[in-house]
């Protein structure tokens, strides 16, 4: 009888929250991944100084004590236990991308097999700087690299020949288990939500715009935003509605998480995301609104198109265009079999393609190639 073969031992260095984003929700579904952990020998590493809210972006001693403590981990784990791979999370710019610089550096002198997690972009921008250009030759060299969308490759393709990218869309936990048909009684408006910061390059004003466009047409209908203030605080917000005369039709409720976040999705007919934000790559708001049975009307920006598929998921528009926005959102108001046929459509791409089982079998299989080869 053959033995079995021995487990690689992949080295995942992570940043995990705070704060709350793709690349740190991601690192959670892979740590807490009961199909990974048992297909490989997985260790961790969290990068990530701050270990909450209120610490992020402040100084302190304990947070330089962490620092010291994660690189001296780092150290014993590449020199005691040898791993087959490292997988890191890299920021591709920013002040976080030069410290990766250091633990790449590292990771290249102990010749460790490398492979990275992008979830951010702006490389091909960030390369015009000379000094940036020469550390990203010297980062993605002989790499491996995952990103979340084929539409995203150009932003590395000066540094990373296509026979070294993997295409691994991120995938989310399916948390509706009944879909009940979105079927409104005559008299109840149609429920638009907007779930994000409230971040201009979101996209919240010119929603606002388009809400005010569709108002003045008489159309009924109500707009939902959730989520935390950002570069507009509560009161710009709202002062915006009051000038628009929208304080009828628009709310905005704040942060909410669990059973309140679910129930927003729950109760809602129409997801819109106008991004324009220039670091926009998966968001994975738009796999939760698919996964809730909701049509979308988003952007093209980074990898957005292959979430969205125009006219069969819902709708793709130019940024910063209110007017097409409120087009596509009077279309889905006055049309609820289009609605719901483009909801159930999303649906089903969020099953097949977008469930967190698949994310985790492709991470699997990405994984394993690397260490063949």
């Amino acid at each position: 009888m053959k033995s079995m073969d021995k487990k690689k031992n992949i080295l995942f260095i992570l940043h995990l929250p705070p704060p709350v984003h793709g690349s740190s929700l991601v690192g959670q579904t892979i740590r807490q991944s009961k199909v990974i952990n048992s297909s490989f020998e997985c260790r961790y590493i969290n990068t990530l100084v701050s270990r909450s809210v209120n610490e992020t972006g402040k100084k302190s001693f304990i947070k330089v004590f962490r620092f010291v403590a994660v690189w001296f981990q780092l150290l014993v784990e590449i020199i005691k236990k040898k791993p087959d791979i490292c997988y890191l999370a890299l920021t591709a710019t920013g002040a976080a991308f030069y410290n990766d610089v250091l633990l790449v550096g590292l990771l290249k002198l102990f010749n460790i097999k490398r492979i990275y997690h992008l979830h951010n972009k702006g490389v091909a921008l960030s390369a015009s700087n000379k000094i940036n250009k020469l550390l990203y030759q010297f980062v993605f060299k002989n790499a491996e690299v995952i990103l979340l969308s084929n539409y995203l490759y150009n932003d590395i393709e000066s540094f990373v020949p296509s026979t070294r990218v993997h295409i691994c869309p991120n995938g989310i936990e399916d948390t509706v288990t009944v879909q009940k048909p979105r079927l409104k009684e005559k008299e109840k408006s149609v429920k638009i939500l907007f779930l994000s910061n409230l971040i201009e390059s979101k996209g919240v004003l010119v929603l606002l715009k388009a809400c005010e466009i569709i108002s003045q047409k008489g159309i009924d209908f109500e707009c939902d935003f959730v989520g935390a203030e950002g570069d507009l605080s509560a009161k710009q917000f709202n002062e915006k509605v009051s000038q628009m005369q929208l304080t009828s039709k628009v709310n905005y409720l704040g942060k909410k998480f669990g059973n309140e976040k679910q129930n927003a999705f729950a109760t809602a007919d129409i997801f819109a995301f106008p991004t324009y934000y220039s670091n926009e790559c998966f968001p994975l708001v738009l796999l939760e609104a698919m996964c809730n049975g909701l049509p979308v009307i988003s952007t093209f920006e980074g990898g957005i198109p292959d979430i969205v598929e125009q006219g069969v998921t819902g709708f793709l528009i130019s940024q910063k265009d209110e007017n097409s926005l409120a087009d596509k959102l009077e279309e889905l108001i006055r049309n609820q079999e289009l609605r719901q046929k483009m909801g159930s459509n999303g649906r089903k791409k969020f099953e097949t393609e977008f469930k967190q089982e698949i994310f985790e079998k492709r991470m699997i299989g990405i994984i394993q190639k690397t260490c063949i080869n």
